[in-house]
C-alpha cells in the first residue's frame, strides 16, 4: 500500500515541491525514513504517532517507509509533519485519495508542524511555498491557521487553514467539510503612518539635507560627529521620508520575513523595514547563514529598507568586509555542502560614527583629547573599499542651544518625502527600460547617457580625485549623488553647483576642505 502527498521546501527564498511517500508492508514493525531528513525531520515520527493517538487512532503496525523526494536535497524543520500523517493514513486507507470537492489531496501542497496534541503550529516560508505551489499548478495549499493571511496574499489557488488534524482527517473521509479561505482586498498605504518626523530634529540643516539627498536616489550615507548631536535620530526618521513600498516590493519583503520565520499573523508587510544590528553580531548574522540550513541575514531582513549600523567602526572589520558583496550586488549568496542559496539585498546603508575615538574631534563644547596616530587607527577600521561605496559622508556637529530652544520647527517629514518622490518619478521615467529605479543603481553604461558633466565639471573632478587620490569607485558616487541633487532641483544636466554639492559629500577623504574653497575662490 502506497500514498503520496506533496509538500514543499524553501531554498533560500524561493519555494520547490516535495513528494511525501509513504509505503507500508508486511513484516516485522518498523519505521523507515529517507530522503536525507535532519534530526526535526526524523522526529517527526513521534509528533505524528502522538497526534494520531490523540485523534483516535493507532500507529499502524507494519513496516513503514517513509520517502522525502527528491532524496538528493537534505530536509530540514518540521513542515512535513502534517503531510506525514496525511500520508500515513491514506496507505493505510482511512482517508482516501478520491477526486472529491473543495479539493483534491493529489492536488495539494500541504505543511505544518503537530503538537503532541494535533494541533497544527505555524512553520516558515509558506508564501514562497503558495508561489511554488501556483506554478506548478496545484489547485490549493493546506496550512496552519497562523500562516494563512501570507498564503492568502497569493492569487489563482485556493488556501485551507487547518487548526487541528482532525479537522483534516475528517474532511478528506468525507465526515465534515472544510470551507476555502476568502480573500480580502489588498490595499497599501500611501502614506505609512510613522510616529516619527524629520521635524522633531532641531539644527543639523545640512545633515537633514544629505539625507534628502540620500532618500532621492537610494545612495548610501555616513554620519559623522559627536556623541548626542542627532546621528540616531536622524537616521530613525529615514523610512519617513522614503516613497511607500510598492506592491511587489512589499510581496519581497513580506517572503524574506516569511522565510526567516518572523512574519506575523497580519501577513503582507506595509512598512519598509529598519534593522539596526548590534555592533556585537556575527558575519553570519549579518550576511546570513547557519546550520543545517540557512536562513537571511540583517542586510537581507533589511531588503527594499534601511540598513543602520550604529557605531560603525565598532564592528569586527572581518563582518563589516562580508557587506562588500550583497552592497554592490544586491544579493548574497550562501553556499554550504549541500546546497547554495540566494537572498536579495536592495538595502539603503545608514552607518553612524564618532569622529575619534573620544568623539569629540571637530566639537565646539569638548576638546578632543586624541593623537593623530589614534585617529588614523580608529578610522583605518573601515576599509577604504567599505568607504567606496557609501555614497554620502556628512559630518553632524554639536547642536547649540539657541537651535534647541527655537520655537520654529523645521520641515516635516511629509514636505521632504514630496520632494522626494518627485526626485524618484523622475528617475523611473528615465530608467524606464533598464530595469533600474534609482540613482543609486546606476551602472557605467547609464552613467555615460546620464551623468554628463562640462568642462568646469571635469576640472573640478580632476583636482579632487588627484588630491584625495579616490577610486574610480569613489568618482563614479560623487557622479550618482550630483545625478540625484540635480533631479531634486529639477536640472535635466549636471551643473558645477551640483557637482560641487556631491563633492563635499565626503567627509572622511583626505584635503577635501582645501580643494572646495579654492572652487569657490574661482566661482
Amino acid at each position: 500500500m502506497l500514498a503520496k502527498i506533496l509538500s514543499g521546501a524553501v531554498q533560500g527564498v524561493d519555494g520547490y515541491l516535495i513528494e511525501i511517500e509513504v509505503q507500508m508492508g508486511f513484516g516485522v514493525v518498523s519505521t523507515h525514513m529517507v530522503g536525507l531528513p535532519d534530526v526535526a525531520v526524523r522526529e517527526a515520527t513521534f509528533r505524528v504517532h502522538s497526534a494520531l493517538v490523540e485523534c483516535g487512532f493507532n500507529w499502524p503496525p507494519r513496516p513503514i517507509t517513509i520517502n522525502l523526494a527528491p532524496a538528493n536535497v537534505r530536509k530540514d524543520g518540521s513542515a512535513y509533519d502534517l503531510p506525514i500523517a496525511m500520508a500515513l493514513l491514506a496507505a493505510d486507507r482511512i482517508i482516501r485519495m478520491a477526486d472529491r470537492a473543495p479539493w483534491v489531496l493529489a492536488d495539494t501542497l500541504v505543511v505544518g508542524e503537530l503538537s503532541l496534541s494535533g494541533e497544527v503550529r505555524p512553520v516558515r516560508g509558506v508564501l514562497a511555498l503558495a508561489v511554488a505551489a501556483r506554478e506548478q499548478g496545484l489547485k490549493a495549499v493546506v496550512v496552519p491557521r497562523a500562516n494563512a493571511a501570507e498564503a492568502l496574499l497569493v492569487e489563482g489557488i485556493e488556501v485551507f487553514a487547518a487548526d487541528h488534524l482532525c479537522q483534516l482527517i475528517d474532511h478528506a473521509s468525507g465526515s465534515a467539510t472544510l470551507a476555502p479561505l476568502v480573500r480580502s482586498p489588498l490595499r497599501l498605504s500611501a502614506r505609512p503612518n510613522y510616529s516619527q518626523d524629520l521635524a522633531d530634529v532641531m539644527g543639523q540643516v545640512r545633515a537633514k539635507r544629505a539625507m534628502e539627498v540620500a532618500a532621492a536616489g537610494g545612495h548610501n550615507i555616513l554620519l559623522a560627529g559627536p556623541p548626542g548631536s542627532g546621528k540616531t535620530m536622524l537616521t530613525r526618521r529615514l523610512p519617513t521620508l522614503l516613497p511607500a513600498l510598492s506592491f511587489e516590493e512589499a510581496l519581497e519583503v513580506t517572503t524574506v520575513y516569511s522565510v526567516a520565520g518572523l512574519l506575523n499573523q497580519e501577513g503582507l508587510i506595509r512598512e519598509r523595514p529598519f534593522r539596526a544590528p548590534h555592533h556585537t553580531i556575527s558575519d553570519v548574522g549579518l550576511i546570513g547563514g547557519g546550520s543545517p540550513a540557512p536562513k537571511p541575514g540583517e542586510v537581507s531582513l533589511a531588503h527594499h529598507g534601511v540598513l543602520f549600523l550604529d557605531e560603525l567602526p565598532e564592528f569586527r572589520r572581518p563582518v563589516l568586509e562580508t557587506l562588500r558583496q550583497p552592497l554592490e550586488d544586491h544579493f548574497v549568496s550562501i553556499t554550504r555542502r549541500l546546497v547554495t542559496v540566494e537572498y536579495p539585498t536592495r538595502v539603503m546603508l545608514v552607518a553612524a560614527m564618532n569622529s575619534c575615538p573620544c568623539g569629540y574631534m571637530g566639537s565646539v563644547k569638548r576638546a578632543c583629547t586624541c593623537r593623530v596616530d589614534q585617529v588614523e587607527r580608529y578610522r583605518s577600521r573601515i576599509s577604504g573599499p567599505l568607504l567606496d561605496r557609501i555614497d554620502i559622508q556628512v559630518e553632524v556637529p554639536d547642536v547649540q542651544y539657541n537651535e534647541l530652544r527655537g520655537s520654529v520647527r523645521g520641515e516635516s517629514s511629509a514636505q521632504v518625502r514630496a520632494r522626494v518622490e518627485a526626485a524618484r518619478a523622475i528617475q523611473r521615467e528615465r530608467l524606464l527600460d533598464t530595469g533600474l529605479h534609482s540613482n543609486a543603481q546606476l551602472r557605467p553604461g547609464e552613467m555615460r547617457v546620464y551623468c554628463q558633466v562640462d568642462e568646469l565639471g571635469h576640472k573640478l573632478l580632476e583636482r579632487v580625485v588627484d588630491k584625495l587620490g579616490m577610486s574610480a569607485r569613489a568618482h563614479d558616487r560623487i557622479l550618482k549623488v550630483a545625478r540625484t541633487i540635480a533631479d531634486l532641483a529639477g536640472a535635466e544636466r549636471i551643473g558645477i553647483d551640483h557637482l560641487s554639492e556631491a563633492v563635499s559629500y565626503r567627509c572622511l577623504d583626505r584635503a577635501l576642505t582645501p580643494v572646495l574653497e579654492a572652487q569657490q575662490r574661482t566661482g
